[in-house]
C-alpha cells in the first residue's frame, strides 16, 4: 500500500522540470569550474615554460596551452587602444594595448601592456612607446573575452593616438589600423622599472565559488523531490 496520494501531472511535470532545470545549472556550474581550473593551469605552465620561437605558433598558436615567447621587432607609433572599465588592487582604470610589428613578419601583434590607474576619472596619461628594434616578452594568450556586447566600440568615430575600447575585437582593431593582426595578443612581462601593472593571475570567480554555486542547484533539486513528497503524502 503507498504512502502517497495519487499526484495531478501538473505536480509531477511542475517537480520534474523543477528537478531537471536546477540539475542542469549544477551541471553548468561544474563546468564552468573546470575551464576555471584549465585557465588556471595553462597560466601556471606558461609562467614557468621556456621561451618558444614565434614564427612557429604566431598563426596557429595551441589550443592547450599559452606559449612563452620573445618577440623582436617595433612598435608601432601613436596607436593605443585603452580597455576601459578594468580593475586592479582596488583601482579603477585601463588596460593598454598597443600593435607591435615583429620583424620579419607581415602582421602586427597587439601586446598589452599592463593596467593603469584613472587619475581623477580620466584616463592615465601614457608614457611614450620605447623607439627602435626591442624585445618584447610575454605570454601569447587570447584576448579577454567579449561577454554580452552593448552597443560597441566605435572605433572610426575616434580621433587621436588613443582610442577606447569597452572589449578587444581583434577584427574591429585591425579595421581601424589597416593592417592585419596574429589571432592572440601578449602579455609582457612584469618589470619593476615600469609604471605598468602586470598582474596576469585571471580576475575572475575561482573554481570553487562555482562547486558551491553547483552542491546549491543539486540541493534544490533535492528539495524539489522532498517538497513532492510531502505534499502528497497521505495523512492518517
Amino acid at each position: 500500500m503507498t504512502f502517497l496520494r495519487r499526484p495531478t501531472w501538473f505536480a509531477v511535470a511542475l517537480t520534474v522540470a523543477g528537478i531537471l532545470v536546477f540539475v542542469r545549472l549544477g551541471m553548468w556550474q561544474l563546468d564552468r569550474a573546470s575551464e576555471k581550473d584549465e585557465l588556471l593551469r595553462r597560466f601556471a605552465a606558461g609562467a614557468a615554460a621556456g621561451v618558444e620561437e614565434f614564427g612557429m605558433v604566431a598563426e596557429t598558436p595551441p589550443d592547450d596551452r599559452y606559449p612563452r615567447l620573445d618577440v623582436q621587432g617595433s612598435f608601432v607609433r601613436d596607436r593605443y587602444y585603452l580597455l576601459d572599465d578594468q580593475t586592479h588592487a582596488g583601482q579603477l582604470g585601463v588596460h593598454v594595448y598597443a600593435p607591435f610589428a615583429p620583424r620579419g613578419h607581415d602582421r602586427y601583434l597587439l601586446v598589452d601592456l599592463g593596467f593603469l590607474p584613472k587619475e581623477g576619472g580620466a584616463n592615465p596619461r601614457l608614457p611614450p612607446l620605447p623607439t627602435g628594434d626591442i624585445d618584447v616578452h610575454g605570454l601569447y594568450v587570447p584576448p579577454p573575452g567579449v561577454g554580452i556586447r552593448m552597443g560597441g566600440d566605435r572605433l572610426p568615430e575616434q580621433r587621436g593616438a588613443e582610442k577606447t575600447v569597452i572589449y578587444v575585437d581583434l577584427k574591429d582593431i585591425a579595421a581601424d589600423l589597416g593592417h592585419s593582426l596574429y589571432p592572440r595578443v601578449l602579455l609582457m612581462d612584469a618589470d619593476s622599472a615600469s609604471i605598468y601593472a602586470r598582474d596576469w593571475t585571471p580576475g575572475f570567480m575561482p573554481p570553487a565559488r562555482h562547486r558551491a554555486y553547483a552542491f546549491q542547484w543539486f540541493t534544490f533539486a533535492l528539495a524539489a523531490v522532498v517538497i513532492f513528497v510531502l505534499l502528497h503524502r497521505k495523512r492518517r
